[in-house]
């Protein structure tokens, strides 16, 4: 039995942690799930107590159906991928290495789901949280960047930051935070990777995406893992290097 009163999560000591994995529902907007994330992912920090909470969190989506299990599956993919872990430098990886097992092949099932054809941010989510558990670094927690279609990163040349957008404003590099409000700030338009190159990872989420039927995430991906011109000093550089280098351990 896990003794909640040693541990200890954002706002103090755990002992409240098992009555809200009771109490949360499937439904993702259950303000519960708001308190159990806040306590155990407080703005992408891990605790001890996030630690503990993964066997309860594979139960919980061992239960319930692949079309339900979005949240428990989001915040142990969030609790495993987090590098922001001030209280110990524990590897989920090594010490819940079964939890990892059943949580991948639990997401893959949700991956699966029909529904996610119409659904491409839940599906976005679903496959960060596959890289996390299967301990993809950096990706685990960075590629919901996709759902936002922007990603910042500072410029490998001049350090000026650039904002990545591509999707409903624009595919470009940018300056200009506000680029979304029709500025006339400077925008470069990105160069996409071609599908054909594409290598390692890049490969493997480009092609999975296309026979998941998810064409978009598959189209967004091609900037992401592309190339981009500084909108202040005029390099070029790799979208996916930046974002590896800016968020690495």
């Amino acid at each position: 039995m896990t003794d909640w009163s040693q541990l200890h999560h954002a706002y103090g000591t755990a002992e409240d942690i098992p009555g809200l994995l009771d109490a949360v529902s499937a439904v993702p907007k259950d303000s519960d799930w708001t308190e159990l994330w806040s306590r155990l992912c407080h703005q992408g920090t891990v605790y001890s107590a996030s630690y503990a909470a993964l066997p309860a969190l594979r139960d919980m989506a061992r239960e319930w159906s692949p079309s339900d299990r979005l949240m428990p599956l989001c915040l142990a993919g969030a609790i495993v991928a987090s590098v922001d872990q001030p209280y110990g430098d524990q590897d989920p990886h090594v010490a819940y290495a079964s939890e990892m097992s059943d949580l991948t092949r639990l997401t893959e099932e949700a991956l699966r789901d029909p529904t996610l054809a119409d659904d491409p941010d839940t599906y976005v989510y679903l496959l960060a949280a596959l890289l996390g558990f299967e301990g993809v670094e950096v990706w685990g927690e960075q590629l919901d960047g996709l759902n936002d279609e922007e990603f910042e990163v500072p410029c490998p040349a001049c350090s000026t930051e650039n904002f990545i957008a591509f999707g409903e404003y624009g595919f470009f590099s940018t300056t200009d935070s506000m680029y979304m409000n029709e500025t006339a700030a400077r925008q470069v338009p990105l160069q996409p990777a071609n599908p054909s190159a594409l290598e390692g990872l890049a490969h493997r989420l480009h092609s999975r995406a296309l026979e998941d039927a998810q064409a978009d995430v598959a189209h967004k991906l091609t900037y992401v893992f592309g190339k981009a011109q500084c909108a202040e000093c005029d390099a070029i550089f790799s979208v996916a290097e930046a974002i590896t280098t800016r968020w690495e351990a």
